[in-house]
């Protein structure tokens, strides 16, 4: 065996450490949509069900956790774009598969995560965000050009409502509304459908007011 056959399998990841990291994401981004962002990251380790040797030679501080959990969270949700554009024929369909399968990757409830300390302008996330945005307008784009998207919202609204009908509702009498996000959201999406039934007050949000809002 030739020494850079060697040296290039000693740099590669093995499997099994592959798997072991992402346990640690999967769990760390279950646990902050749980309990928040400062869930001890000993019980990150505990439910990936790994050491906390190996969490910390993953990622070193929660900065870098939390880094990873976003990027995941992007790529999935830009993964929930992609499959349901794919697998409906009506663009409007596309728009309510995906709104569904990103109320399931609670992007609301991971809002809190990005207030924490880490690079919110690394190159990577920037990268990905671009792409999720895009993957987005372009839906809402063929939608509305198919007249089957009342004009008078752009993707801003949407957005908007999927990150505050997923985000938890605070105090202890409102644990268990998870089990009506699917409902209200179709509710939502109802009213979104062409023609619209009523002139909507303001005027429609877009990514970029969202970039702005304070």
């Amino acid at each position: 065996m030739s020494t850079a056959t060697t040296a290039g399998r000693a740099t590669r990841p093995r499997a099994d450490a592959l798997r072991n990291r992402e346990r640690i994401v999967t769990a760390a981004r279950e646990m902050f949509v749980e309990l928040g962002p400062d869930v001890p990251l000993d019980e990150v380790a505990r439910r990936a069900g790994v050491g906390n040797a190996t969490l910390y030679r993953n990622f070193p501080d929660r900065g870098a956790l939390v880094h990873e959990v976003v990027l995941s969270v992007m790529r999935r949700t830009t993964a929930r774009v992609e499959e349901a554009a794919a697998a409906e024929a009506d663009p409007f369909a596309a728009l309510v598969r995906f709104a569904h399968a990103a109320a399931d990757e609670r992007i609301g409830a991971l809002c809190p995560v990005l207030s924490g300390a880490f690079d919110k302008d690394h190159p990577e996330l920037l990268a990905e965000g671009h792409r999720l945005e895009a993957s987005v307008e372009g839906l809402v784009e063929r939608a509305q050009a198919a007249g089957r998207l009342r004009p008078d919202v752009a993707v801003g609204d949407l957005m908007v409502a999927l990150s505050q009908l997923t985000r938890p509702l605070p105090g202890t009498g409102c644990l268990d509304m998870d089990r009506f996000v699917h409902r209200h959201l179709q509710l939502l999406l109802d009213g979104l459908e062409a023609p619209a039934r009523s002139e909507l007050p303001g005027s429609p949000a877009t990514l970029e007011d969202l970039r702005t809002a304070p």
